[in-house]
């Protein structure tokens, strides 16, 4: 798993290639959660390259999401492969945590 990040306008983007699973998931978390700056109105996770996703990598992405809400900054995923959208779909994330078809659509979805 590779991860990098990138900001725009007050919104850190966080690009996955590879897979989350339970071999790396927490160390996911500690890269995403140590991005994350007080200053971020959002974060997105672009999940172009994400190839796979476990039960654990899931967790991150809901624990991420709540503390997000938590201090009213915005949450989303965007650029899903359908495989990895059926995992979203069939665990039910996918009514919890706002998911764009692009990066830019989650952009706007963001606000000014």
């Amino acid at each position: 798993m590779e991860v990098t990040t990138e900001r725009r306008d007050g919104v850190l983007t966080v690009r996955v290639d590879g897979r989350i699973d339970g071999s790396n998931a927490a160390g996911f978390e500690k890269t995403v959660r140590a991005a994350i700056k007080e200053s971020d109105r959002a974060v997105l996770i672009d999940c172009t390259d994400l190839s796979f996703i476990s039960s654990a990598g899931l967790r991150v992405v809901l624990l991420t999401g709540k503390s997000l809400m938590g201090r009213n900054a915005g949450f989303a995923l965007c650029s899903m492969s359908e495989p990895i959208r059926e995992v979203f779909r069939i665990s039910g994330f996918d009514t919890v945590v706002a998911i764009h078809p692009t990066r830019e659509e989650a952009f706007v979805s963001f606000g000014p």
